[in-house]
């Protein structure tokens, strides 16, 4: 019983959890300046998009809808299951949180782990869904930081 309390968490909320977490991060503890949370949010958010855009072009059917087992998400969608969006977006703000802080970016990157295997456990992604994701985070945060968005914070 527990155990699906906690997949599912992981697979459902703890991604939106991250995104709290920046803003605590840079809001309150200070431990990151606003355009590094700017970045890691940017990041988070077209690596989203792109994973969607993926799904769309290229649909593929989600484990859940082939195994007859239940997923463990609050919704469980039947849109594509390549690459995995939420993979994507947990790596994508993790490795740019990374970039600016090598303790808490552990921290982050464990936790996108986290997300890709608690989505894998919850019968909604295949493991290659997440490694694609992994991926896709991982290139769309190196893109965002080449970009650096320095005159939106210009004094």
């Amino acid at each position: 019983m527990w155990e699906k309390v906690i997949i599912e968490f992981f697979a459902s909320y703890f991604l939106w959890l991250m995104f709290l977490g920046v803003f605590i991060l840079w809001v309150y503890d200070g431990k990151i300046k606003k355009e590094q949370a700017v970045h890691a949010l940017f990041a988070g958010t077209v690596a989203w998009i792109i994973a969607w855009i993926i799904k769309l072009v290229f649909p593929t059917i989600r484990p859940f809808q082939i195994n007859g087992k239940d997923a463990l998400v609050i919704i469980p969608l039947i849109n594509g299951g390549f690459p995995s969006g939420h993979t994507a977006t947990a790596f994508a703000i993790a490795v740019t949180i990374w970039k600016h802080d090598k303790k808490m970016g552990i921290i982050y990157i464990l936790s996108a782990v986290l997300v890709g295997i608690s989505r894998v456990l919850a019968n909604v992604h295949y493991p290659v869904d997440i490694v694609a994701g992994g991926l896709l985070g991982i290139l769309t945060s190196t893109l965002v930081q080449k970009i650096h968005f320095t005159n939106l914070f210009k004094k």
